[in-house]
């Protein structure tokens, strides 16, 4: 037979002081209401409207991205343009994924995504571009990325544990900026 070791908690700071327990009741009555709600149970309480509302203006941040990017794409012109214009290209429709995502999650906490084209530069953080210059393209798109990384940095911790599954989502998004934000800057210092 082993010894019985006892730890006394009061000692012990890193100790928890009471049990780590579900309320099987609350479990019961948040999967019970509001079925129509799907996913979305009432411990979303008031954020969630607010949360759409992020995502929404992520959504048409992306948007605009995606506009740019190929607008670049197919007019970039120059000695590096193939190359560059091919990365444009990439971008565009790794932004493109970005939004759809992002529409998918508002769909998932019961909002509707605004792919209105009338109010989608009003609402995105980052702006169109209609430059000529190759070197100008890049850093219109990198000054985008960098909103975008900056964008998406605040939403993360102005949502924190309010809503993990969007967390998680726009930390995902966030590597993706963070990555394209390096290639320009390789590119703009060519």
């Amino acid at each position: 037979m082993s010894p019985v070791t006892t730890i006394n908690t009061a000692s012990h700071p890193a100790a928890p002081s009471e049990a780590l327990v579900l309320d099987e009741k609350a479990l019961h009555y948040a999967a019970t209401q509001d079925l129509d709600e799907g996913a979305v149970t009432p411990a979303y309480g008031p954020h969630r409207d607010a949360i759409v509302k992020l995502l929404n203006d992520a959504l048409a941040t992306e948007l605009v991205c995606v506009l740019r990017y190929k607008r670049h794409h197919f007019t970039a012109d120059g000695l590096e343009s193939p190359a560059i214009a091919a990365e444009f290209l990439v971008h565009a429709n790794e932004e493109s994924a970005h939004a759809d995502k992002i529409a998918q999650r508002i769909v998932q906490l019961g909002g509707e995504p605004d792919f209105s084209p009338s109010s989608l530069q009003e609402r995105s953080h980052a702006d169109y571009d209609e430059s000529s210059d190759l070197k100008a393209m890049v850093r219109a798109n990198l000054v985008a990325e960098r909103i975008a990384v900056e964008a998406y940095r605040q939403m993360i911790t102005l949502i924190g544990d309010k809503d993990p599954t969007t967390r998680r989502m726009l930390e995902g998004i966030l590597a993706d900026e963070e990555e394209h934000a390096d290639e320009l800057k390789d590119w703009l210092q060519r």
